[in-house]
């Protein structure tokens, strides 16, 4: 800047230099130069170049406050490092690729410089718009805002919230997935806008259901937060997650709608209940008696275990005489084997 100073003042009429031997150039006389020549070209460039250095500045300032709107290749962008979605929804990103396509895209999404790959983003929110301009081959509008992994899950946990196409359950895997990354619970709700005692309900949905079959329920968008909570405490019981994931796995479950398909699981607890064990051998059930009927044994076979109940009076005597002889009498069997 000082050097830019200097060449202003060369070619300002205002400011003239007196001569360094007056009496050859008269007294008083002084000279000026003029804007032209070599001179004045390199004063031209100097400034130029100081313009553009003061509006570059001023244009990174305001992309870090988040003032300007600029248009990125989708290329150079990354989703965010935390995912806010279940599965799909197809027909409606379609429709938004529809409406990009006729009208542009209306609001710009906030991305942050990558944290790790210079030259390229990571997207707070807007991630259904990015790929809709990737899907169009344009660019897309967006906000650049430094932003730390704090300010980062925040600023998109707010944006989800005030929109109404997340389901409660992407909500609650959006915050479990937070929790799992080391995220304190103060920064879950203050992304999610919520209170500490909604949040241990959301928790305890995803503790309760097993990621898999969270997986395959998916958004279960008319699904609210009552009967999301109702049906995971039924997955305390064993036997029910048993049931559950025998249903994820069938044809007509895969096939249907994410609603109908918690209605399906939800259905279970109207149906009877399926013994998933092994279903125990019909039972085979003998009777002897000795000769003279004094001694009479019932003998019961369920396949896993053989029970004898001696009647009589001298049934607590032959018994006693069995079970002193047990091992003699298995020793016989085993060589008669």
């Amino acid at each position: 800047m000082a050097r830019k100073n200097i060449l202003s003042g060369l070619m300002d009429d205002s400011k003239r230099f007196t001569a360094v031997n007056p009496e050859a150039q008269g007294e008083g006389q002084s000279l000026s130069f003029k804007g032209i020549g070599a001179l004045g070209a390199v004063t031209r460039s100097i400034d130029a170049l100081s313009a553009k250095a003061e509006s570059a500045k001023a244009l990174e300032q305001k992309l870090a406050n988040g003032e300007t709107v600029i248009d990125l290749d989708p290329e150079l962008i990354e989703n965010s490092f935390v995912n806010d979605r279940l599965g799909g929804d197809d027909e409606k990103f379609q429709e938004l690729v529809e409406a990009i396509r006729q009208r542009g895209q209306d609001s710009p999404i906030l991305v942050r410089p990558h944290p790790t790959h210079a030259g390229r983003y990571q997207i707070a929110f807007g991630h259904r718009r990015a790929r809709a301009a990737r899907v169009l081959g344009r660019a897309v509008r967006a906000v650049v805002k430094a932003l730390d992994d704090r300010d980062h899950v925040i600023a998109q946990g707010q944006e989800n919230s005030a929109r109404a196409d997340l389901s409660f359950i992407e909500r609650t895997m959006f915050a479990h997935r937070l929790e799992g990354l080391g995220f304190d619970r103060e920064t879950i709700m203050t992304a999610l806008s919520i209170d500490k005692t909604t949040l241990s309900k959301m928790l305890s949905v995803t503790r309760r259901i097993p990621a898999d079959v969270l997986a395959a329920l998916e958004a279960a968008r008319g699904v609210g937060r009552d009967r999301w909570h109702e049906l995971s405490v039924l997955f305390d019981d064993e036997a029910f997650l048993e049931r559950a994931r025998a249903l994820v796995a069938t044809p007509g479950f895969v096939e249907a709608e994410p609603d109908r398909r918690f209605e399906l699981v939800e259905g279970l607890t109207r149906e009877e209940k399926v013994d998933v064990k092994p279903k125990a051998q019909p039972k085979a059930e003998r009777h002897w008696k000795n000769v003279d009927g004094t001694l009479a044994a019932k003998i019961v076979d369920n396949g896993k275990q053989v029970t004898i109940a001696l009647r009589a009076d001298r049934a607590s005597a032959f018994g006693t005489y069995l079970a002193d002889n047990l091992e003699r009498f298995y020793e016989a069997f085993e060589k008669g084997e």
